[in-house]
Order: C-alpha cells, then sequence, then structure tokens
C-alpha cells in the first residue's frame, strides 16, 4: 500500500474514532518511510478538517471533537520521537494562545502540533491567557507569529484587546497575528486588525509558512 493511501486510510480511521486502527495506521506509515510531519498535515491535520466540519454540521457532537483531538493528540506523542530524529530545520517562531476566558484548547493543540511539524518553534502559553501574558511573551520570546484561538464568541473579543495591547507595548509591527476558532470569520479578522485568519488548521499553517517564506 502506497504512503498516500496508508494517509488516506489514517485520516478515515480519526474521523471514525478509531484509535487502534489509527495508532497502527500510523506506524505503518513510518514504516514505509512517510515522514512524521506528513503523516501529521496530512493525516491528523485533515481528519481534524473533517471532524470540525462534522461538528459544523451537527453530525458531531463535542464529545466526537474532544474523542477526535485525544487520539491526534496521542498519536503525535508517538511520532515525536521520529520528528526529533528528522532535524526538521525552524523556519520561525510563534507564541499560540487560547484568549482570556477560553477553557477549549482542542483547535489550538492542532494547530501548534502543525505548527511544530511544520518545521516552527512554537511557544504554547496554554487556554484563558490574559491580553497582558501574550504581550509578555512576544517580549521575551521575540516570536515571527502570535495565533490565537477562541471558541466562545463571548471570548473572541479578547483578541482585539491583545492586538490593541501589543499596539500600546510598541510590539505590533514586530509580529504577524493569525486568529481561529469556532465563531470568527475573515471579516472579523479584517475588522480588528489581524494580518491573517485560518478557517482551519492547515489553512493556518500554510499562511503561516508563507509569511515566514517572504521574510
Amino acid at each position: 500500500m502506497s504512503g498516500a493511501n496508508i494517509l488516506s486510510r489514517l485520516k478515515e480511521a480519526i474521523v471514525n474514532l478509531d484509535f487502534e486502527e489509527s495508532e497502527s495506521l500510523a506506524k505503518e506509515a513510518l514504516a514505509k518511510g512517510v515522514p512524521p510531519q506528513e503523516i501529521i498535515l496530512q493525516g491528523i491535520g485533515r481528519a481534524m478538517e473533517e471532524v470540525g466540519k462534522k461538528f459544523e454540521a451537527s453530525e458531531y457532537f463535542l464529545s466526537e471533537l474532544i474523542v477526535a483531538g485525544e487520539i491526534g493528540k496521542e498519536i503525535s506523542q508517538m511520532l515525536q520521537p521520529y520528528m526529533k530524529g528528522a532535524e526538521i530545520k525552524k523556519i520561525g517562531k510563534a507564541v499560540i494562545a487560547t484568549t482570556k476566558g477560553d477553557l477549549h484548547d482542542i483547535g489550538k493543540n492542532i494547530f501548534g502540533m502543525m505548527m511544530e511539524a511544520a518545521g516552527f518553534e512554537v511557544i504554547d502559553l496554554g487556554n484563558d491567557v490574559p491580553a497582558e501574558a501574550i504581550v509578555d511573551a512576544v517580549r521575551n520570546h521575540k516570536p515571527d507569529i502570535v495565533g490565537l484561538s477562541a471558541l466562545l464568541t463571548v471570548t473572541m473579543v479578547e483578541m482585539e484587546n491583545v492586538i490593541n495591547e501589543l499596539k500600546k507595548a510598541g510590539l505590533r509591527d514586530k509580529v504577524k497575528v493569525i486568529i481561529g476558532g469556532a465563531p470568527i470569520t475573515e471579516d472579523y479578522a479584517k475588522r480588528i486588525g489581524a494580518d491573517g485568519y485560518g478557517k482551519d488548521a492547515v489553512v493556518g499553517v500554510d499562511i503561516c509558512k508563507a509569511w515566514v517564506g517572504n521574510k
């Protein structure tokens, strides 16, 4: 079986919430010589994109979303030693966080995992992170990118607060800001002055790669 076929089956196994099959296919992909970052991007990443669509269409509920996220996390942890062995070149640095008041971190975790696989150094501040802490992280770590996630409409307003605080600190022009999450739209990103909007983690990573590639 080709690497592409294995990754396609891996995607389906994750979407079907089958951990044992997902783990087996990830190991099979490694044995076939598929790079671990490709397993994450084309297997786990595409699966989470499909799970997200099912969630938005009310075909899946929060429990399925969480299970799929946990499967993705488990497989990515299994792949970590192989990724280190591959010595993925760091192409940029990103600070990521879920905004203040929001405890949901599945989307942010998947984005961070895929960013690392793409070659970024990722500083993950966690969830429920106040704007001041994000500004401090930008000041201390000097990232190329700040990634903000929110799953709730009541917490997405914090994204604008983060951007305003970056401006006050004189750091806004030092970083690109990308935002994402279920309630976020491209129009909202433009309105609050974000540089980009990731409708899903796969698109978000592609945008970030383009940014650092144009430095």
